[in-house]
């Protein structure tokens, strides 16, 4: 049963183990490349798994408490590559998100306690990620440490 109705946010998605993880942030911020460079770390064995769910424009819909990501019909498979252009992937039709990173967060803070951000009124973690601070090594340790 359907919360909300889909909605569409300009962010991208992939699925990293059992969950995705929802990136957004301004244009330019670097969402691709983040999504690619979580594609490259389980290709070089630092996760388990993950595939692009979507880039650039994906659509999220609450269902039974979950929030659920799909990619923009028109761009399912396709990613921007900096110097390259678009590009086709492999990808996932849908997925649950489970973490939310915002890119070039303002409210971002050296030492935060655990963030949450609400969308289509489910709660998640949340990771931000302040300007001009490369987002994969927190994004790895909180996909694979656990807090104290």
């Amino acid at each position: 049963m359907t919360d909300n109705a889909p909605s569409s946010v300009h962010a991208s998605a992939v699925l990293a183990g059992a969950r995705a993880v929802l990136i957004r942030g301004p244009a330019g911020s670097g969402k691709s490349h983040l999504a690619l460079a979580i594609i490259e770390a389980a290709q070089r064995g630092l996760l388990r798994f993950a595939r692009l769910v979507g880039d650039d424009r994906v659509h999220l819909e609450a269902c039974n408490g979950r929030l659920l990501v799909r990619p923009a019909d028109a761009l399912a498979g396709l990613i921007e590559v900096r110097g390259l252009g678009i590009r086709r992937l492999d990808h996932e039709p849908h997925a649950v998100v489970g973490l939310i990173v915002d890119l070039a967060a303002r409210d971002a803070e050296r030492m935060p306690g655990p963030g949450e951000a609400t969308i289509c009124g489910i709660p998640l973690p949340r990771l931000a990620i302040a300007p001009r601070v490369e987002p994969l090594p927190a994004l790895l340790a909180a996909l694979t440490t656990q807090a104290r």
